[in-house]
């Protein structure tokens, strides 16, 4: 007898709140188990972090209305976990600003002076890479999760405690 799996998908407007579990070593019981509890109950475009591995971050992030411009020394990669959301692209007419030594992404004071490079829409389960020193902006009809892979750097935000004794 074969074992039987429900795959039910959760949104940022529909979600079960996440707890600790034993399980048997299989993955299916709890991979993104809150990161729909941290976009909802944080501000848009704060970048919580959910997941650690030395240097790099998973970020999960509240995607409503549009974001502020950023960039970052080194590519980024996101997924939109359940609604639709924009990314846009464009060229940085200066890289000076962009310190090779620092570690994840920054928001940009203004709107870029370079060329528009283009946009993607990412819907449920898509990613896209957010390339090195180019400037991207994202757009959300909806409050939205994105989940961020990157390095920890000035936009992370650290709320271990926050997140995990709710």
């Amino acid at each position: 007898m074969s074992a039987q799996y429900t795959t039910s998908f959760s949104s940022i407007d529909s979600y079960e709140k996440g707890g600790v579990q034993i399980i048997d070593d299989d993955l299916k019981n709890f991979v993104f188990s809150n990161i729909y509890e941290v976009a909802a109950t944080h501000k848009p475009y704060e970048r919580i972090v959910v997941g650690k591995n030395l240097d790099y971050t998973l970020e999960a992030v509240r995607a409503e209305g549009t974001s502020p411009w950023y960039a970052c020394a080194h590519d980024e990669f996101v997924i939109a976990m359940d609604h639709n959301v924009e990314v846009h692209f464009m060229e940085l007419g200066d890289t000076s600003k962009i310190d090779d030594e620092q570690d994840g992404s920054f928001k940009l004071t203004a709107q870029p002076l370079g060329k528009k490079i283009g946009m993607v829409t990412l819907s449920r389960g898509h990613m896209a890479m957010l390339p090195e020193k180019t400037a991207y902006q994202f757009r959300a009809a909806k409050p939205s999760t994105l989940l961020l892979q990157t390095i920890l750097g000035q936009e992370s935000l650290e709320r271990w405690t926050e997140i995990c004794l709710k």
